[in-house]
């Protein structure tokens, strides 16, 4: 059964209050995760607590439980000179900046003259979500991904070997 330390493999698809798929696991590799150690959103995580191989689930997930309420605070302009060697600078575009947490993901959504404004909210801030599927393994983690809180191996992180001295 799905608890705390335990390496699940699921199958899913999440939609949007609309319906609209979001991301789906349909025609790819399972979402393997290690429960508990927030690789996952928070309400998701919740939701499958107890639940056992071959089981299905279907649950709503609301935007405190998942990637949190747009904040339109956040969005800001910036000046063209902070894009330096980037050519065309268009809407929708996704750079990476350093911000004081670590590393932040910002969108593009309007580009003036010498000004652009970008979005560091998550796409998904904001939005309830449906995630329905089913699990497809739970195992118990071993030594090794417990002391690097996440899965190693297929479907997981793939560590680069030490070269032998």
């Amino acid at each position: 059964m799905i608890a705390d330390q335990k390496v699940v493999s699921l199958n899913y698809t999440v939609k949007d209050t609309e319906g609209k798929v979001v991301d789906s696991s349909e025609g790819a590799a399972p979402m393997v995760y290690l429960h508990g150690q927030g690789n996952i959103i928070p309400g998701l995580e919740a939701a499958l607590v107890g639940k056992a191989s071959g089981e299905e689930f279907d649950v709503t997930v609301e935007p405190a439980d998942a990637y949190g309420e747009y904040n339109e605070e956040m969005v800001q302009v910036v000046p063209r000179k902070a894009f330096e060697g980037v050519e065309k600078i268009e809407v929708g575009m996704v750079f990476t900046a350093q911000a004081q947490n670590g590393p932040v993901q910002l969108t593009v959504v309007k580009v003036e003259t010498d000004d652009i404004t970008v979005d560091p909210n998550h796409p998904l801030s904001g939005k309830t979500l449906h995630f329905s599927g089913s699990v497809i393994e739970v195992r118990e983690a071993t030594e090794e991904e417990l002391t690097h809180g996440h899965v190693h191996g297929e479907g997981g992180v793939q560590h680069e070997e030490a070269p032998a001295s």
